[in-house]
């Protein structure tokens, strides 16, 4: 079996993404869309979020594609959102409330008709580990890192990009990846059920490929009809996305702990999220 070099696809005016296609000589393609900015180790805004969503529908509905694959240009798949502009106001929403804009790329890779691969190495953290773990396969890299990274940084996570995390790790794992901020290597990731794989990082194209072509040998349809029997698991936490964070803490922008993660973030300081908090009071 031979492929094709990656052909960039043109159409698509992105910002902060890369899409390309290869072909395979007894037919189907795989899109590749890889993360942009490498001097930022491929940290997102708002742009990128949105072309993370446009890429996976546009890949579902070109009849040619079996298989998409996120990968980053760079060392690192990718460390969530670009912290200047969050800092700068790119989470919130109309007058300054906590409504996070941030475009629901999640949802749009369950909902994509192929089977979509998170193809990792180096950091992935924040918004990019929950995109790799709603993929429906993550092969890494030996020198990979996985973590959460949101309330560390004053970032609010929340509903069921959250929630999700539960059926991947289980309760118990899924709220230390999210509530104790830690990080986790390759073969921990693995051992927890966060990931599929782990190859030795001049591998990772060769093993994407293999999980490609043994993709590429099954009913597409049944693909379909599995991938999507999946997302009835979790349905009754969707609710969660929208509320969570306007039950919660709708003046969450204004609180005094988002300036002090945001300062201590910047300074590369520990932030002290208790430091006004009054003995006896």
């Amino acid at each position: 079996m031979a492929w094709s070099e990656w052909e960039p696809v043109t159409n698509l005016n992105l910002k902060e993404l890369q899409y390309h296609k290869k072909y395979r000589d007894t037919g189907g393609a795989v899109a590749r869309i890889m993360f942009n900015r490498p001097e930022k180790m491929n940290a997102m805004t708002n742009y990128g979020w949105a072309e993370i969503a446009q890429t996976v529908s546009e890949a579902s509905n070109d009849k040619d594609v079996a298989v998409v694959v996120y990968t980053g240009n760079g060392n690192h798949f990718g460390v969530g959102g670009d912290m200047n502009w969050e800092a700068d106001g790119g989470l919130q929403g109309p007058g300054g409330m906590a409504l996070a804009s941030v475009p629901d790329f999640d949802g749009a890779i369950e909902n994509c008709l192929k089977p979509v691969i998170a193809a990792v190495r180096g950091y992935c953290i924040g918004g990019h580990n929950h995109l790799a773990y709603h993929c429906d396969f993550t092969i890494a890299s030996d020198n990979a890192i996985f973590g959460q990274n949101g309330p560390r940084v004053a970032s609010p996570a929340h509903g069921h990009l959250v929630a999700s995390s539960a059926y991947v790790l289980g309760l118990k794992r899924a709220k230390e990846m999210w509530m104790l901020c830690r990080q986790y290597s390759a073969r921990q990731s693995l051992e927890m059920g966060l990931i599929n794989a782990v190859v030795p990082d001049a591998r990772l194209e060769e093993e994407v490929d293999t999980w490609c072509e043994d993709l590429m040998g099954l009913s597409p349809t049944c693909l379909q009809i599995v991938k999507q029997s999946f997302n009835a698991v979790g349905n009754e936490i969707k609710w969660t996305t929208d509320k969570v964070l306007s039950l919660i803490a709708p003046d969450f922008f204004d609180r005094p702990e988002v300036k002090e993660a945001h300062e201590s973030f910047f300074n590369k300081q520990t932030p002290n999220f208790w430091k006004d908090a009054k003995k006896g009071s």
